[in-house]
């Protein structure tokens, strides 16, 4: 279905529903999907932790991504300028504009630490074409780009990359890539799970992934990580998904992309586990999860394989696709804002976040600084800004505002149990995701 823009915004519109998904899929598809959501699978109850898992992905899916997407398209703006709309209405729009910055730092934030990582990613890549991340272990090559500007050539290429995507045509270009990119992404990764479940021994890691211990649903941190995981999955920041909402056309069914978005994430993270647990247990290689599965573990099973760098290769360049699909969006949360609230020109402004980001990213490159680093902004700053984000939207515009955005571009309204999940569920929960994730020292 072809979307036709309200007043377009000056950087552009969605051409399409498939565009519009794609590009919020690829922000949502990120990291955790591949490097913690298989071994959470696993770890808290197998197939039993995807009941929980899969309740709370479709309630922020419904909720919180619907209420992001809602404020951006009535904004016709990104974070600070839908903030300023929320508080207006209590005439506060000050502390809403000033308020704001809190999820537009968290999504800078995320940036900063995210494009090391990926450079990571794109070092491996290149490690598996010319073979030098098999020529010695694992460990030896991952821990010569985790020093002090150890990274620092592949931190530039992937921030370039996400500038040349954002320079060259802003909603355009977006759209483009994840059309491409995306696709790609799915399709590696459903390769590498097929050839996976060929290797002797793989049905141990479908044992660990799929058998359910029901008990697991008995205890709190089984519920707690699936909230966790689902949220965090979704890139529910208070932030970037307002971006892609603010490009929307009046005509959307906002409720109904979603949930699509919430279901195609959900299938990246499966396949995710479906490609990299079954080879764990192959190899006989205790599972993990975060940097070390898929910089350490991963890598060693590669090693092992037959055709193993083929494999590599498209393991990482698939990794790749993602993380720059995600750090995309993070860069367009921050320069859309920026050209609203200082009316800078997009070429200036693009290039000003990418400085910004290098500029502190380069002195974070050891793998300890990017760690408390990210740690600080994932724990505090994302889950407050998401925390904040729901309130401003449900609370303080009001649900009649909201909602009536919401039912513009569906074939029937809203049902009211809409509302009470929302303001009664949905909202204290992201109070309950932000103080967990403090106590646990995070849970996404």
């Amino acid at each position: 279905m072809s979307i036709q823009p309200h007043t377009p915004h000056k950087n552009g519109s969605f051409s399409s529903s498939l565009g519009f998904i794609l590009a919020c899929v690829g922000s949502a598809v990120g990291l955790g999907n591949i490097w913690m959501f298989p071994y959470r699978l696993g770890q808290y109850g197998g197939a039993a932790f995807l009941i929980p898992y899969i309740f709370f992905i479709c309630l922020f899916g419904l909720t919180g991504l619907s209420a992001e997407f809602a404020i951006g398209r009535m904004a016709k703006t990104g974070t600070l300028g839908s903030y300023a709309l929320c508080w207006k209405s209590r005439k506060k729009e000050k502390f809403g504009k000033v308020m704001g910055w809190i999820p537009l730092l968290g999504s800078l934030g995320i940036a900063i630490g995210y494009s090391i990582i990926i450079g990571w990613v794109v070092r491996s890549l290149f490690g598996s074409i010319t073979n030098d991340l098999f020529a010695q272990s694992s460990a030896e090559y991952f821990a010569q780009a985790t020093t002090d500007f150890g990274s620092l050539p592949w931190h530039i290429l992937v921030i370039a990359i996400t500038l040349i995507i954002l320079l060259t045509g802003s909603v355009k270009q977006i759209e483009k890539a994840n059309k491409i990119m995306m696709p790609v992404f799915f399709c590696l990764f459903a390769f590498l799970a097929i050839r996976v479940a060929m290797l002797p021994g793989a049905s141990a890691g479908y044992e660990f992934l799929f058998i359910p211990d029901w008990k697991a649903l008995a205890k709190t941190d089984t519920w707690i990580m699936a909230m966790g995981q689902a949220f965090f999955s979704l890139s529910i920041t208070g932030s970037g998904m307002i971006v892609y909402g603010s490009y929307l056309g009046k005509n959307e069914d906002i409720t109904k992309a979603s949930i699509r978005t919430a279901f195609f994430d959900t299938v990246a993270a499966l396949l995710a586990a479906l490609a990299i647990m079954p080879a764990v247990f192959a190899f006989q290689i205790k599972p993990n999860a975060g940097p070390s599965l898929m910089f350490l573990t991963i890598p060693e099973i590669f090693r092992q394989m037959p055709a193993g760098r083929i494999f590599s290769v498209i393991f990482f360049l698939s990794v790749s696709f993602a993380g720059i699909t995600s750090l995309i969006n993070m860069f367009e949360a921050v320069i859309e804002s920026w050209q609203h609230r200082f009316h800078l020109n997009r070429k200036l402004a693009t290039l000003l976040c990418g400085a910004i980001c290098l500029g502190v990213g380069i002195f974070l490159e050891a793998e300890p600084k990017v760690g408390n680093w990210m740690d600080f902004i994932t724990i505090l700053v994302v889950p407050f800004g998401a925390l904040f984000g729901a309130f401003s939207i449900y609370y303080v515009l009001g649900y009649k505002k909201i909602l009536a955005e919401l039912n513009t571009g569906r074939k029937k309204p809203l049902p009211s149990a809409f509302g009470i999940i929302a303001k009664y569920i949905y909202v204290p929960l992201t109070v309950i995701v932000f103080i967990l994730g403090i106590i646990y020292k995070g849970i996404g």
